[in-house]
This record gives C-alpha cells, sequence and structure tokens, in this order.
C-alpha cells in the first residue's frame, strides 16, 4: 500500500488537470505539469488556474470563430480537444504545436513583469496560441511571419494588446510578422470590410500572396507603401 500511495501523491503533486466542454462542443483540457515551479505556482494563484483557464479557453474560442465569421462547423477546422500545458521549458512564452496543443512556459509565467498583471497578460497570450489551433494555413503554405501576425491581429481586435506592440505605420515590411503585420491587416481592413477575415477564409487549402490584389485592387507592395504614407510623419518609432 505504501509504495502505491507514494505514486499517487507524487502524480497529483506533479500535474494537475482539469477538463471542460464548452458550449460548441470542443473539449478544453488544462495540466499543469509544474505545480511547484515559481510559474505553476503563480499559474494558480494569480491566474486561476486550470478553472479558469478552461472557461477562458471556450470563450477565446468562440471570439475567434466569430471573428473570422466560422459560423458553422463547416466553417472551421475540425478540432475535437484543445490541451494547454503549462511546462517548465524555455525559449519563450508558449508554442502551438500538433494542431490542439499549446505549451506555456512556466518560467515566464515566473518572471513576467510587465505593464499588466499576469492574468492580463495570460488572456493576452491565449487569444494569439487559441488562433493558432483555429485559424487556417493554407495547410502551411503561409509564411510563419504572416501566419503570426493573424494570430496578433486577433489579440489587437480582442483589446488585449500591450500599448509598447507595434502601433499604426511602424515596420520595415509587410510580413515583418506579429505585431507588425497585425496592424498592417487592421488597417486592410480600413479598405475592404472584414478583409483580414475574408483573408483567413481563403487559406483553407493554399496561400497566395495574390490575395491581397484579389481583395483590394492593389498588390501588397503598393499596399504597403500607401500604409507607411499614410503614417508618415506621425509619431511612430521604425523597427
Amino acid at each position: 500500500m505504501a509504495p502505491q500511495y507514494s505514486f499517487l501523491l507524487f502524480t497529483l503533486l506533479t500535474t494537475i488537470s482539469l477538463s471542460f466542454h464548452g458550449t460548441s462542443g470542443v473539449k478544453y483540457v488544462v495540466i499543469n505539469e509544474a505545480p511547484t515551479h515559481g510559474g505553476g505556482i503563480r499559474f494558480e494563484k494569480e491566474i486561476g488556474g486550470a478553472a479558469f483557464t478552461t472557461k477562458l479557453m471556450g470563450q477565446v474560442n468562440e471570439f475567434i470563430w466569430k471573428l473570422y465569421k466560422q459560423n458553422s462547423p463547416a466553417e472551421r477546422r475540425a478540432v475535437d480537444t484543445v490541451t494547454v500545458y503549462i511546462k517548465d521549458f524555455d525559449g519563450g512564452e508558449a508554442v502551438t504545436w500538433g494542431g490542439d496543443k499549446i505549451n506555456v512556459s512556466a518560467i515566464y509565467l515566473r518572471d513576467y513583469k510587465g505593464p499588466k498583471d499576469l492574468k492580463w497578460e495570460f488572456t493576452s497570450l491565449m487569444h494569439h496560441e487559441m488562433t493558432h489551433v483555429f485559424q487556417w494555413t493554407g495547410e502551411w503554405t503561409c509564411p510563419i511571419p504572416v501566419v503570426e501576425g493573424f494570430a496578433d491581429y486577433t489579440i489587437l481586435r480582442a483589446h488585449y494588446y500591450l500599448e509598447t506592440a507595434a502601433q499604426p505605420g511602424q515596420g520595415d515590411k509587410w510580413d515583418q510578422g506579429y505585431d507588425f503585420t497585425a496592424r498592417f491587416l487592421e488597417y486592410c481592413d480600413t479598405l475592404v470590410p472584414d478583409f483580414t477575415t475574408k483573408f483567413n477564409n481563403m487559406m483553407r487549402k493554399t496561400y497566395q500572396v495574390s490575395y491581397f490584389q484579389n481583395l483590394t485592387g492593389k498588390p501588397v507592395e503598393q499596399l504597403w507603401k500607401d500604409y507607411k504614407a499614410k503614417y508618415a510623419g506621425k509619431k511612430a518609432v521604425e523597427g
């Protein structure tokens, strides 16, 4: 009995998990594999642990479907379960892999000292990573910086964007990625209503840079020049 009890206790101490079925039918699973790590402790105490995260995942999922106008199962990526792992790894805030799994760095959570509280930052991060689960990528023919730009665009539209992120007009090229590309997509929305939504849904099977011209009548190079000209002279730090 003693060895079995010790094994069960060890399992409980090293892995805390919770699953939840959202109204969408998708199952959301959260596994804290680092409950004694500083980041795992902050995840439980400051963020709200698995109970908060599973609820958040459902809310973000619904937001993404609404943002990208994917109103029926036929318009969405077929995902049965999304799993979030709190793991002791270095190399960034989080990574989405396998199409439906998200690793969040316990090291990042432990060391986070941003302008917003950790729960706000985690919510912002989940908007980005959950987008990777549900966005179209042209079966990965879409360049990674552009994929990341769409994920940051979701953060922008959800109003979980830090003031220190790229502002309109900043950037060296349209496919610089992340917040720079997100701001460019935002600009394209002003030219064609729901531009980014339409572009995303065009990438169900393949990606073509010509989609920019198909939607706006202008090649992406001209759109970028127009974008930069619009914000020329305004307070912006290029980078």
